[in-house]
């Protein structure tokens, strides 16, 4: 007992809010204590699965959602979200332009990647001006660069 006493007194705790990984977040990413958490929403499950795959390679923590509206209940109930990653075919009662707009209302720092299968030109009007687009998202570790790239820019 006595050694236990004396471990917690020699121990010291940087308790610095601000301090940066610089490894699994990224250059410049402040992470939680839940680590660099990503939104995945896409309607086909293969797509989800195949995102999932390449954010949770890089090594971030993913929450998969088939719907717009699935999406914004994530963000609505306050659960930790770094990026928002969504299909540009996402379709519904919201499409990805309404469901950019309300997440980031909800969260202005949120970073937002959008990847689009098919041609870019068929996916640029869709894309909001300050989300990130992802031309070929089935490459490998495509998406997982963007959502790296959405950090950075949040950081700064």
């Amino acid at each position: 007992m006595m050694q236990r006493n004396q471990d917690r007194d020699d121990t010291t705790i940087d308790v610095d809010p601000g301090r940066v990984e610089a490894g699994i977040g990224g250059a410049g990413a402040p992470r939680s204590c839940y680590g660099v958490q990503v939104l995945v929403a896409g309607r086909r499950k293969q797509w989800r699965d195949e995102i999932n795959g390449q954010i949770r390679r890089a090594g971030y923590s993913a929450i998969s959602v088939d719907s717009a509206v699935d999406a914004l209940t994530v963000l609505v109930l306050g659960l930790p979200v770094d990026v928002l990653v969504t299909d540009a075919e996402l379709h519904g009662s919201l499409g990805i332009s309404e469901l950019a707009a309300e997440a980031r209302a909800l969260r202005p720092n949120l970073g937002i990647v959008v990847a689009c299968d098919s041609a870019v030109s068929d996916c640029a009007d869709l894309v909001p001006a300050d989300a990130l687009l992802v031309p070929c998202p089935s490459q490998e570790e495509a998406v997982a660069s963007s959502v790296r790239e959405a950090l950075a820019a949040r950081a700064v």
